[in-house]
């Protein structure tokens, strides 16, 4: 009965809704039916119908059972025959007694499933029966009715799959299936019953094999109709494709998940770093501009992607960071950037060597393998609370378009133009939970930093929670709790957010805004000395319940001024960067504006490593990487590498290095989780005199930090730490404290000095020693270091 398999290249049709399950036909009784359908006729009576599973030498057996109908308007003695929607080949239904059901069973042999089975009947006098709804009998073959979890789709060994989707608007879903040939159409669609392959709000459907197609889709609009949507949950996914639009302003956009499971991976021996987290030295990158350029010196199909990152590995060791945080690696919005996403299981297909979602994966965890075992962790930027898709129809991506009311909060945000997720929701909850585990559990990722933090912690109205479900479930996660877990206020949605008590449950680390702020003001000589203060002791009125090494300091971020225009613009559209120029707007060829520069870039940096947090660079703040003023996210520029031979390069990153040695030596002071001891700490004006707190005009202070001894401390940490901080326009001499018994001062840093000597280690020669009871005289716009070492003679 091939002819019955009438499976035409797209099938358009709607099934019949198919009531609640009943008993096979009498015909299957023997064998179990896989699915089972009834349907109603167009002269008010049913046709049964039970589809048995695949027998391997035979294929299909399907059941048709007509029951009697007393009464009938139509006279049946002359019996049925079943026949082929689009052939004359007909089978008769017979009957084993006066009264009983006519029935016939049918060998369905196919070389592909699934497929629909079409069939129409015939009575004695040649009259056509259909159903109700005047059309040929179509039953799906292959097909049954799944599971509602795992979410997605899952494929097994056999072949066989099971797609399971959330929604709880949708009237009807339908599964698009394609073959690959680059058609538009899908080659297969397949009905979903809601009484069938859907519980709850979640609809299903398994197939006994996938063989023969490449990707798929679902139609979740009125009644199953308008374009496919890609599955949320989907692993390996497409290309973006863009289309023709009926709205001229706004582009078509769609992609589908592959039939396909991620390509499996070795991952050997790979073992997380696991450091804690007050030893971290962050290094922030996006993926594709970090080796973009041909100065990179990569081939072409490795420049500005994971493995790009993965041959670089040897500048992070350089700099002594020791993790990098990766800019958004979902699939996003090209126009947007990547801080609009479209997609949450699955590195997007542009950071691959060969462009596609496979190549994606393998390379991603390629290049996490080489990180771990260079003992570097990879922290993600994530954005949770928007996605790239639009109101429009030809703008729903995913899960816009499949429940926009569950996913979505339904009212506007105030100054928000974009969509916000409802993040607290179950639904988006679970999306969201499931999405950083995969990330976790797949990919080996250490942590995550949570981009526009604040509107985590909105409910489905927008309003803020005080104890958000997503935040907490997060925070006690048995999988996530044990990565690196940050929140940062930025928004790329044009939003000002503010840092405000952010719930945190003693486990959230958070992207301190006010650091940047106040280091800022202080070296343009407009912020109070106090709130220096306040930053390099690890900001405790941000984190004074948790601890310093919960602080993310950076002065410089990918949105705003990179580290070299903060010193070389400042116009009016800049005020809110409280950048300086130092005396020239823009490149300049002033000797005594680049040295004030030079001095500015230095104390940017001795201030972040000096104080106790975490400190973040910035992607190219090590190599003088400018964007010309602009602030703009989009006007960012790839890497130029060959600015790292340079001398102010070589200079720059030597300094870093050096900053982070002197970290890792000196952790008892700068790898904290807890504040420094108020009796370890003396505050001094230049001469040892209590500093002008409130002084609007005072520019200088100095930090004496009294190392802690317990005896067992070895001798190379033990000493104390003498800081300056001078951000006047003169010189102030600085009466350095009385060292203890039998120790002197050396100093390690003078940001004022020319290379090479303005830094260096107690082994260096280049190190000066300061004679006891001495000033110093500590030069404009400079800062100074001073460690205290047994005087060996």
């Amino acid at each position: 009965m091939s002819s019955l398999l009438a499976p035409p290249a797209s099938f358009r049709g709607i099934l019949p809704p198919a009531p609640p399950r009943r008993p096979a036909p009498s015909a299957l009784t023997a064998r179990a039916a896989r699915s089972c359908y009834r349907f109603r006729t167009d002269d008010d009576g049913v046709v049964d119908v039970a589809v048995a599973g695949k027998d391997s030498e035979e294929g299909y057996t399907v059941g048709v059972e007509v029951p009697p109908r007393p009464g009938s308007r139509r006279r049946r003695e002359g019996g049925l025959v079943l026949r082929a929607a689009d052939s004359g080949e007909a089978v008769p239904l017979s009957s084993p007694g006066h009264g009983a059901c006519l029935a016939a069973e049918l060998s369905v042999a196919a070389s592909r499933t699934p497929f629909n089975l079409s069939f129409l009947l015939t009575d004695g006098e040649g009259t056509q029966i259909r159903t109700h709804r005047r059309t040929a009998f179509r039953v799906p073959v292959g097909v049954g009715r799944g599971s509602p979890a795992p979410l997605g789709l899952s494929l097994s060994g056999d072949g066989a799959a099971n797609f399971a989707l959330h929604s709880k608007t949708a009237k009807g879903v339908v599964l698009c299936l394609y073959d690959g040939g680059g058609g538009d159409e899908p080659a297969f669609e397949i009905d979903l019953d809601p009484y069938v392959n859907r519980t709850g709000n979640v609809w299903h459907v398994s197939l006994e094999s996938v063989a023969g197609y490449a990707s798929y889709g679902f139609r979740c609009g009125l009644f199953g109709t308008g374009h496919p949507l890609l599955d949320p949950y989907a692993k390996v996914i497409g290309v973006f494709v863009s289309g023709n639009s009926v709205h001229a302003a706004v582009p078509s956009m769609s992609c589908l998940g592959l039939l396909a499971n991620p390509p499996s991976y070795n991952w050997g021996r790979d073992k997380r770093p696991c450091l804690p987290l007050e030893k971290l030295v962050v290094y922030r990158a996006n993926v594709a501009l970090f080796t973009k350029d041909k100065s990179s010196g990569l081939p072409g199909n490795v420049a500005g992607t994971f493995s790009g990152m993965t041959a670089k590995i040897q500048h992070f060791r350089s700099l002594g960071v020791n993790a990098v945080l990766l800019e958004p690696v979902f699939p996003f919005d090209q126009a947007k950037g990547p801080y609009f996403p479209y997609h949450f299981f699955s590195p997007t297909n542009s950071y691959s060597s060969e462009g596609c979602s496979a190549s994606a994966i393998t390379d991603m965890k390629d290049m996490v393998k080489a990180m771990h075992r260079n003992g570097t962790e990879v922290l993600l930027e994530v954005v949770f609370t928007h996605t790239a898709e639009g109101e429009e129809e030809c703008q729903m991506i995913s899960i816009r378009g499949i429940d926009n009311s569950t996913y979505y909060i339904s009212d506007e945000i105030a100054g928000c133009k974009s969509g916000i997720l409802n993040c607290n929701g179950p639904v988006t909850q679970k999306l969201i939970l499931d999405s950083l585990r995969h990330w976790v559990l797949d990919f080996h990722v250490d942590g995550f930093c949570f981009i526009n933090a604040p509107f985590l912690v909105r409910g489905p109205r927008g309003e803020y929670l005080t104890r958000p479900p997503l935040l907490e479930s997060i925070a006690f996660d048995p999988v996530l709790s044990k990565t690196k877990i940050i929140a940062d206020p930025w928004s790329p949605l044009d939003i000002s957010n503010v840092q405000f008590p952010f719930p945190h449950w003693k486990r959230w680390a958070e992207m301190n805004t006010r650091f940047s702020i106040d280091v800022r003001k202080f070296l343009k000589g407009e912020a109070l000395i106090s709130d220096l203060a306040t930053r390099l002791c690890g900001s405790g009125d941000l984190f004074d319940s948790r601890g310093p090494a919960f602080s993310f300091n950076y002065v410089s971020r990918n949105s705003g001024l990179t580290l070299v225009d903060l010193v070389s613009f400042s116009n009016d559209d800049l005020a809110s960067e409280s950048s300086w120029n130092c005396g020239e707007e823009g490149p300049s060829e002033n000797n005594a504006v680049l040295e004030t520069r030079l001095r500015q870039i230095r104390n940017f940096i001795f201030i972040l490593f000096v104080s106790l947090g975490i400190p973040v660079l910035n992607m190219g703040d090590e190599c003088g990487h400018s964007s010309a003023g602009w602030t703009s996210y989009k006007e960012r520029a790839p890497l130029n590498w060959k600015g790292l031979k340079t001398t102010f390069v070589k200079e720059v990153t030597g300094f870093i290095s050096f900053l982070a040695a002197l970290r890792s030596r000196r952790g008892d002071i700068f790898q904290r989780r807890e504040f420094l001891k108020l009796e370890n700490i003396n505050w001094h004006g230049s001469d040892l005199s209590e500093p002008g707190w409130e002084d609007p005009t005072s520019k200088f202070l100095c930090m004496h930090v009294i190392a802690e001894n317990d005896g067992n401390t070895p001798d190379s940490i033990r000493g104390d730490l003498y800081i300056c901080f001078n951000a006047n326009v003169e010189s102030v001499s600085a009466t350095l404290p009385a060292p203890t018994e039998g120790s002197m001062w050396l100093r390690l840093v003078d940001t004022s000095l020319a290379l090479p000597g303005f830094f260096g280690s107690k082994s260096n020669p280049k190190v000066q020693q300061v004679l006891r009871h001495s000033s110093y005289e500590v030069k404009a716009h400079s800062c100074v270091l001073f460690e205290s070492t047994r005087d060996l003679s």
